[in-house]
């Protein structure tokens, strides 16, 4: 055992690795394991700390007992703790090796060593960014104790304050400098509890839209923590950050942690978890940190899962079946060529390449209650697959694909990136895009939006810069904070996390508006802008209010299923706006149950007219949209 706390289990197991290994030969990769982390512990280096009379070995014990394998000590805007315990080590051996320990230490250090050679112990710190939001950055165990707090000495963490363990360190830094600094020094950047008190959700907090998506969307944050992982419904994070909504286009890991300020729990209702009492089950190739960076920097969402104890483990799969079709999900039942299945799946591959990406699952049917059948010969399968990508597409779309189990089969899963090519073309002319649970064909106008994306991404001009002509909507990082929040602010809904919100009855909802005080159209549906009669046949131009863009020249027979849907509300029925219920400038004309979710039809009037939008799903609904549609359910 050296300096670092967790070398002797380090060594141990290389040293191992090499003695096992038979002479003469290649040696084997290990198959990977599931590991138990809990990447948010405090210790009594925090000065909230509920136990501060609790060693670090009584930490350490506790998260061995509870079976971790891996802990981040993530004190508040300090290293202290982790340094403490380190220096602790570092004495024990230094009497150890001159012979001038005593029997109490020798036990002590002994036991430093038991635990020590099963879990994987990793240095952090919770910073507080402007704001009070709160950030972990975790780190390799050989990382210096200095070099951390050279981070948060960049971070503006005041000098006097770096030894305090205080969550309140005054005007630090903004949380995207946070994210980047933590990012560039190599560790891993987790937003804390996002969803609840200190989160960059910013439940409660009257700020714009566009923070709440900078914050969320950065691509030098690498997951967030939640609150809620462990449930189940339309109404979680984890949903809200599926890839499926307009203005949160990039899926993000979500895992859980404990955030433990003591040792053990109090009661089953207190809201204060001890060490291991929030747990992140992770699929790992060796119990190292470069292993769980790898992982938690990575795609594959597949491979963290929420640990429930003796419980059933979690079946990716099944999950993804009970969440059903979407924008970013499909299910197919076979893979074979027989009965159309190809073709349809290389159609969903094209759309996704051509819009917000997504992940297609082969071998299931949609319904969750079906047995799935499964890939036989899943190698063969993927390799035809990938031989039919190759041949069909132009150019060849970015795509991941691999195998998971359910139910006692193995599945095909094919992982779509959105991208930088497009447009994707599939049999060389044949241009799909992703609308909601629907792929079609693309019409003239989104494909000339779609050649205008691909000429942006690489460097060239659109034809109208003026226009939206991305797909996924571009999150801008903000050169400034956020204004400070009001001293009261707004309830929030439910929709975007299932934290607990005050008991006080809200004020009234408001309309959404945008900066030019006009109001804010959702982000899903479609909007009929312009009829016109030629020739006895009505063509329409219509705004996919997704992306924004106009599509002209539809009719009531070339148009898509929600297009068709609107065309014919519009021309057979148009709404009566006398005899509805207006709640201010917005009103809800219908509103029809789809799953566990709800497609609406709304009605907003501003100094322009009257807007009717059509087929509007919650995942396009801001919170103040959704207070708005609710509250005469509510009433």
């Amino acid at each position: 055992m050296t300096n670092d706390p967790g070398s002797a289990r380090r060594g141990r197991s290389r040293s191992a690795s090499v003695a096992a290994r038979p002479p003469a030969s290649k040696p084997k990769r290990p198959a990977p394991q599931w590991r138990r982390m809990d990447l948010h512990l405090h210790t009594p280096g925090s000065n909230d700390y509920q136990e501060p009379h609790i060693s670090y070995l009584d930490i350490l014990r506790q998260a061995s007992a509870r079976g971790l394998d891996i802990i981040a000590i993530t004190d508040h805007n300090t290293v202290a703790g982790y340094a403490a315990m380190q220096k602790e080590v570092e004495q024990l051996l230094w009497l150890e090796s001159r012979g001038r320990i005593d029997p109490l230490e020798q036990r002590q250090l002994d036991e430093y060593r038991r635990v020590l050679d099963k879990l994987l112990v990793l240095p952090g710190f919770e910073f507080t960014a402007t704001f009070g939001f709160h950030i972990l950055g975790i780190f390799p165990p050989e990382t210096p104790v200095s070099y951390l707090e050279h981070l948060l000495l960049t971070l503006r963490v005041p000098p006097a304050l770096l030894r305090e363990g205080s969550s309140t360190v005054g005007a630090t830094s903004d949380v995207l400098t946070a994210y980047h600094v933590i990012n560039e020094a190599g560790g891993l950047v987790i937003a804390a509890h996002v969803n609840s008190g200190n989160g960059v959700m910013m439940r409660g907090l009257d700020f714009g839209g566009q923070t709440r998506v900078a914050y969320t969307q950065d691509p030098n944050v690498h997951a967030l923590e939640v609150t809620d992982l462990e449930k189940r419904g339309n109404q979680t994070t984890r949903r809200f950050f599926d890839g499926s909504k307009p203005e949160y286009p990039r899926p993000m890991r979500c895992i859980q942690g404990s955030d433990a300020h003591r040792l053990v729990r109090e009661s089953p209702t207190s809201p204060y978890l001890g060490v291991g009492e929030r747990i992140t089950e992770i699929l790992l190739d060796d119990l190292s940190f470069d292993a769980l960076a790898g992982v938690i920097r990575g795609n594959d969402h597949s491979l963290t899962r929420p640990y429930r104890g003796t419980a059933k483990a979690v079946d990716f799969v099944q999950l993804a079946r009970e969440e059903g079709e979407s924008l970013v999900q499909a299910f197919h039942p076979s893979i074979n060529q027989r009965g159309g299945h190809l073709d349809a799946i290389l159609r969903d591959i094209g759309a996704m390449a051509n819009t917000n990406g997504g992940t297609i699952y082969i071998g299931v049917p949609t319904d969750p209650k079906a047995k799935p059948e499964g890939v036989r010969e899943t190698p063969r399968g993927i390799e035809a697959l990938r031989n039919a990508i190759a041949k069909r597409f132009s150019p060849e779309p970015p795509v991941q694909i691999d195998s998971l189990p359910t139910q006692g089969t193995t599945v095909v899963r094919v992982t779509v990136t959105p991208g930088p090519d497009a447009p994707y073309a599939l049999d060389s002319n044949l241009f799909y895009v992703r609308d909601e649970t629907e792929t079609t064909l693309a019409v003239r106008d989104e494909i000339v939006r779609l050649v205008e994306r691909g000429l942006e991404r690489r460097g060239g001009t659109t034809a109208d810069s003026r226009q939206p002509t991305a797909a996924i909507p571009a999150v801008a990082p903000q050169s400034a904070p956020p204004p400070a929040p009001r001293e009261e602010p707004r309830r929030r809904s439910s929709r975007a996390s299932t934290a607990a919100t005050p008991a006080e009855k809200p004020p009234p909802a408001q309309p959404p508006t945008n900066g030019r005080g006009q109001l804010e159209r959702p982000r899903t549906g479609v909007e009929i802008v312009e009829s016109q009669e030629r020739d006895g046949t009505v063509y329409h131009t219509l705004r996919d209010l997704r992306s924004g863009n106009l599509i002209n020249n539809v009719t009531r027979s070339s148009a898509r299923r929600l297009w068709h849907y609107a065309i014919t509300q519009a021309e057979t029925a148009p709404p009566n706006f006398s005899g509805v219920q207006w709640r201010g400038n917005v009103a809800v004309l219908n509103r029809r149950p789809k799953g566990n979710s709800a497609l609406y039809d709304l009605i907003v009037r501003d100094d322009e007219g009257i807007h009717v939008y059509y087929g509007v799903t919650d995942s396009g609904l801001s919170e103040e949209w959704l207070a708005l549609v609710e509250e005469p359910r509510r009433e």
